[in-house]
This record gives structure tokens, sequence and C-alpha cells, in this order.
């Protein structure tokens, strides 16, 4: 049945080479591992960052450290592909995507190269990580925003930098599936989180940020917290075991070819109440302070998850306040270890 087909029900082989391009990022390394787990015996992850430095190494996955944006690169990346999905991108959290506008823009370097590369290769599925930075940011001024749909890309207007990159390459995929016959799909995520995520060093994003501060201000001692902005930003936030699954759901779906769709949680929380769970977490209460200076991004985003209830009969299955507990014992672990001397994923970005 199309609305449970997955990549081990769409007639891909166990030998069939998957190839995860950013395969060294947090949602690149777990989409390696859930395919290895599926029983995918030949997949190849590439990233440019040093081995040592990957967020996660899955034992028995190809790895080569390559720059994604040389389309030399991306031909080497994709010799031999029956599937290619591109989760590489020089991005991070708000405090890097409103600062470095054009590193993010960068990124579009990728995505045209490497689907380039899918096609000469011969690929038959090609797969885009998109966002939620897409969306007309006119509708986003209400900390009580409506859930955005996924026609509300258009009239366009997205976040500058990465949001813009992210829209042009979603049309990059689109016309692929309308002129060449590649079969495209595009997930528009809605801030990911998890174990095996950036956790401190700029990149991080709202969870893992708030996760750290409350272990810091727990260890040293003095019970105060900065938030930016007022902390009534609101967002929703998916669990990374939910994100690899629906990336996998969409790219296998006849219905969803060279269609954008959600792939989010439409728990809507403000920062506010992100920081009330994370401190009954870790068994604290701090004192708020605001830095109304600081990268907030958006007033409010949501995710509709009409269209892939619709068409997958998928929605998260993990509540937020589940993902961050286990979220926050990882980052305490990564904590203590890196004041012990050991080498953490924050060490490596």
């Amino acid at each position: 049945m199309s609305r449970q087909k997955t990549a081990k029900t769409s007639g891909l082989r166990s030998d069939d080479l998957i190839v995860i391009a950013g395969g060294g990022g947090f949602i690149g390394g777990s989409l390696a591992r859930y395919f290895r787990d599926q029983g995918f015996n030949r997949i190849r992850a590439i990233d440019k960052k040093p081995l040592p430095d990957w967020h996660q190494v899955v034992p028995d996955v190809e790895t080569l450290c390559l720059d994604l944006s040389r389309e030399e690169n991306c031909r080497r990346a994709c010799e031999g592909a029956a599937e290619v999905y591109n989760m590489a991108a020089d991005m991070g959290g708000m405090g890097f995507i409103e600062r470095f506008r054009i590193e993010c823009l960068r990124s579009i370097l990728i995505n045209t190269h490497l689907i380039e590369a899918a096609y000469r290769a011969g690929a038959r599925r090609y797969f885009f990580s998109s966002s939620a930075c897409v969306y007309n940011t006119e509708l986003q001024k209400d900390p009580r925003v409506r859930a955005l749909r996924e026609s509300d890309a258009y009239p366009a207007m997205a976040e500058r930098g990465y949001g813009w990159e992210k829209l042009l390459s979603e049309m990059f995929c689109q016309e692929y599936w309308a002129e060449r016959g590649l079969e495209t799909h595009i997930a528009r995520f809605h801030n990911v989180y998890g174990p095996h995520g950036t956790w401190d060093g700029g990149r991080e994003k709202a969870p893992a940020a708030i996760c750290r501060k409350v272990i810091e201000a727990k260890d040293a001692g003095r019970h105060t917290i900065t938030i930016w902005g007022d902390g009534t930003q609101t967002r929703s936030f998916m669990w990374i075991e939910d994100c690899v699954r629906g990336i996998d759901m969409i790219t296998h779906c006849d219905e969803l070819i060279a269609t954008p769709i959600n792939l989010g949680s439409s728990e809507l929380v403000s920062i506010n109440q992100l920081v009330d769970i994370v401190e009954d977490i870790g068994g604290v209460k701090l004192k708020r302070e605001y830095d109304l200076t600081a990268p907030k991004g958006v007033a409010g985003r949501n995710s509709d998850n009409t269209m892939i209830q619709r068409v997958l009969g998928w929605e998260p299955s993990t509540p937020l306040r589940d993902g961050l507990r286990k979220t926050y014992a990882w980052i305490e672990q990564q904590y203590a270890d890196r004041k012990a001397g050991k080498r953490t994923v924050r060490d490596t970005i």
C-alpha cells in the first residue's frame, strides 16, 4: 500500500547503493544509521569535515571526506548510486543563519552539482532536505501563528539567506523531474532535535542550547539563564527518529514526487515553555534574563501536518517532553565528558 511504502517495500534491494550527502552531520548520520538498521548494506556517507569530526561514524558505512560544493566531488559521491539524499548544507541555529547568510546561500552549489551528478549517475531517486525557513515571513509575525501549509511558501518571502537557498533548490528538484525525469522528493524540516546534534559553539538550535544552559547553570551554581528574545517566540520541534522515518516514507511515495511537504511536529510551544520543560527535567528553577538584541528569528512558526497525515498517515510519535528528556541526558553526558578532557560532539564542529 503506497501510504506505508518505505525503502524496504519500494523495490530497493539491500545491496543498492544509498548515498547520503552531509552524512557526517546530525540528521545525515542518523539517516545512515537508520538505513543500516533496516538491512541495507551499501551506504556511502559524504561530508567535508575530517572523519574524526563527524557527529556519528556508523559501522559498515563507506565514508568519504569531500567538499560537495565542488562539481567533481559530487560526481565521485554519486558513482553507482541508486538513491541520493542531500542533507548537506552550511547551517546551524538562528544565531548562525542570521549572522552568516552568505555561507548559507553558498549551499546552493551543493544541490546544483549534486542533483546533476545524481542524474548523470542514473540514480532512481533524489531527496532534498528543505526547511520551514522557505515560508513567507509575513505570515510569521505573531507568536500565535496559524500552522503553515505547504502553499504558504508563495508568494515568496523566505528568510534571507538560508530560506531563499532552500526555496530555489526546491525549484531545481521540481524542474529535474519535469524536464529530465529524475524522481525527486522534498521535505521541509521543522526544527529537528535529539542526541548527536550540535549542543554548543554557535550552531546549536534552541532545544540543545536550552538544555546546555540549564546544565551549565546547575554546574556553576548560578541560577540564571539567558534567553534570546523575550521568550514568547513559538516553534515546534521534531524528534530525530521521527524525522528519519518520515524521510524514508516521503522518498518512497509516488504521490510526493517533486512535491514539497512539511516534515515536523505540530506541537507548538513558546521558548518560555521550552525552558519550563527543560528546567523540570533538570530539577531546577532559574532566573530568566532576556537578551532582546540576540537573533530570535520569526515570532511564530508551526507545521500544518494535514497533507502528510492524508498522504502517508505520518505523525511524530515522540512527545516533546520525552524527546527533551533523552536529549538532556545525552548533553549532560557530553558536558561531563568535556570537563573530563574527553572528545565531544561540540569539540568537533
